[in-house]
């Protein structure tokens, strides 16, 4: 069962192929409200995304930035519970048969079982699990249970990690590596800096696996800053903030992602 993976690899793959970084959103489910979550992760789809991660809300997302926060509190004041997040997955990748990963803290997939969490994003074709703050030292048993259905194990790798510890977290990965482009939380940023380009160099000189950037993109001028130097682009914040901008309109907060996603694509695809 390696179909959704294959499909992950796919992306970033034809990308390369065109000469392009991939375009990676992130939503958090539940956001707004379940159903207007799925239709917002369709949304980002339609306006360009090669790959979405469907974020896990938490009550202490403490790599969060108050943009996803504020997010993820509106999603568990509506009672977002496992099963709308992978019903999220689900509608998503049935609608476009693009990959869709979960991005979660540990916790959650701990305490709901790792086998049945594993098993159950896998049947609801979701691509594989990003695991910011899961150890690579305690990751076996999730690694076995995501392999056994079919799932990429993504990490994230920071500025501050050594280029042996890159090594370590590198060959315990699947799917991509994601780096992340600065210390602190996630937000948008002015200026994506030049610490990310160091850390996909040295990321890369441990991994044939692709290095994705995230943390700080939000416009298209940044996505082509990162796109020059980085096999995909991670953008999270500047699409929950435009959902957050259009509380009371949902219709023009869907039309605000497509419209934001339309120009990351394009940015994406021009390569400072």
């Amino acid at each position: 069962m390696t179909g959704n993976t294959a499909l992950l690899e796919q992306a970033i793959a034809g990308a390369k192929a065109e000469n392009r970084a991939a375009l990676v959103a992130y939503l958090p489910a539940g956001f707004p409200t379940v159903e207007a979550g799925i239709e917002a992760v369709k949304a980002v789809f339609e306006g360009g995304a090669d790959i979405v991660e469907v974020g896990l809300p938490h009550s202490d997302p403490v790599l969060d930035g108050p943009v996803i926060q504020t997010a993820d509190d509106i999603a568990l004041r509506g009672g977002v519970r496992i099963a709308d997040v992978l019903r999220t997955v689900r509608e998503a990748h049935d609608a476009t048969g693009k990959p869709v990963l979960v991005m979660t803290y540990w916790n959650p997939v701990d305490r709901y079982g790792t086998e049945r969490f594993a098993a159950e994003l896998a049947e609801a074709g979701g691509a594989g699990c990003i695991l910011p703050d899961l150890p690579v030292e305690e990751s076996e048993k999730w690694r076995k249970a995501a392999e056994q259905h079919g799932l990429a194990t993504v990490f994230v790798v920071a500025p501050s990690s050594r280029d042996e510890r890159l090594a370590k977290i590198t060959a315990a990965g699947s799917g991509f590596v994601y780096a992340a482009s600065l210390m602190g939380v996630t937000g948008t940023r002015a200026s994506v800096g030049a610490q990310a380009a160091d850390l996909v160099r040295r990321t890369r000189a441990t991994t044939d696996l692709p290095v994705c950037v995230g943390l700080g993109v939000s416009d298209a001028a940044q996505a082509a800053e990162v796109a020059a130097f980085a096999d995909g682009v991670i953008v999270g914040s500047a699409f929950v903030k435009r959902l957050l901008d259009h509380a009371d309109d949902l219709s023009a907060g869907l039309a605000a992602v497509r419209e934001l996603a339309a120009e990351l694509a394009e940015g994406v695809r021009t390569r400072r």
